[in-house]
């Protein structure tokens, strides 16, 4: 009897040390966002790099070529973005109290409206309760992060030239530390392939869905298509409720500019663009049991926002993912991938 009592008082004593330490970690990347912020960015871009490094050794380049080929590209891809972007990011922030205002104004001629057919709302309780322009202020921080890492870019692209050159040796490195044949060394390959498997094929996948929200936007003559197609391509990490949060500034900004035809027309090609893309091509490659269940995509969103910041929403389905990733790897640890996925997945 003492030995069972022994036995529940070890356990209950390694529950609270590792929730105890849960909260330190936490407490310790919240109090170090500055830091951690770029550094987990390096990673991801790194990630991202790493199939296209790969491929230019195999095509015949050397390592140097081949590193100095892809460093170009970022450095490219950041200029066109930083060009592109900036620009728009401070015209949007210096349009945002016109915008607002406008926002304000359709919302008393909806009310004024709802009260000519019978349908009595008060205006002081609409805008107490439901701010009209919260939406635009949402969008207007999150594109803010945006714009200040991008002002790290130097201290990103450095961090992410020295993950690559480690990159190619790493392997290398465990191998020679673990042996060829350790359990733990193959579950950190199928670790490794499988994030970069998931990155690789969900930038595409957003990319591709970035282009078509900006071109439609553009038809539509909608301010800063460009802007609102870079958050489609960034929520669209965030499955469920990605799209859904990328859609609402640029809905209500068509409403603003051009009207309800316009502001539904944009609706509807988010919500074509999304079921295309979202339901049918990305299942196709990505598979489903990769999947995360919706309550647990908001709360990392909610979590790792906290945390990191706005910059923490864009990254909490990749970082997120690559925690079920690897748990989904190791047999002991299986039970809770299936508790994060959505139901009966397993990946």
């Amino acid at each position: 009897m003492a030995t069972d009592h022994e036995a529940k008082q070890t356990k209950a004593s390694r529950v609270l040390i590792i929730a105890a330490s849960f909260v330190i970690i936490i407490a310790g990347m919240r109090s170090a966002q500055s830091i951690l912020v770029p550094f987990l960015l390096s990673i991801f871009i790194s990630i991202i790099c790493g199939p296209m490094l790969v491929w230019l050794r195999k095509k015949g380049l050397s390592s140097g070529l081949a590193l100095l080929a892809v460093i170009i590209a970022i450095l490219a891809t950041g200029l066109l973005i930083g060009v592109l972007i900036g620009t728009s990011i401070h015209d949007f922030s210096q349009s945002l109290p016109f915008y607002q205002d406008r926002l304000t104004e359709k919302t008393a001629a909806l009310v004024s409206f709802m009260a000519g057919l019978g349908i009595k709302i008060s205006d002081k309780l609409v805008f107490e309760y439901i701010d009209p322009g919260a939406a635009m202020g949402l969008a207007s921080k999150l594109l803010s992060g945006l714009g200040n890492m991008l002002s790290n870019t130097f201290l990103i692209l450095l961090t992410v030239i020295f993950i690559l050159l480690e990159a190619s040796s790493f392997p290398a490195k465990l191998h020679s530390a673990f042996g060829s044949s350790g359990n733990s060394l193959e579950n950190f390959d199928k670790f490794i392939a499988n994030v970069n498997s998931y990155m690789a094929i969900k930038t595409w996948v957003s990319l591709a869905t970035g282009a078509l929200v900006a071109i439609w936007l553009y038809i539509l003559g909608v301010d800063f298509p460009l802007l609102w197609g870079v958050l489609a391509f960034l929520f669209n990490y965030v499955p469920n409720i990605g799209s859904i949060i990328a859609a609402v500034p640029a809905v209500l900004l068509a409403l603003i500019q051009h009207g309800s035809t316009t502001a539904l027309l944009a609706a509807a090609g988010y919500v074509a663009f999304n079921i295309i893309i979202g339901n049918v091509i990305e299942p196709r490659f990505l598979g489903r049991g990769l999947g995360l269940s919706t309550l647990v995509v908001f709360l990392s969103l909610v979590f790792w926002g906290w945390v990191l910041g706005p910059v923490g929403m864009f990254l909490s389905i990749p970082l997120t993912m690559t925690v079920k990733i690897a748990l989904s790897t190791n047999k002991e640890t299986q039970w809770v991938n299936t508790l994060l996925g959505t139901t009966g997945d397993s990946a």
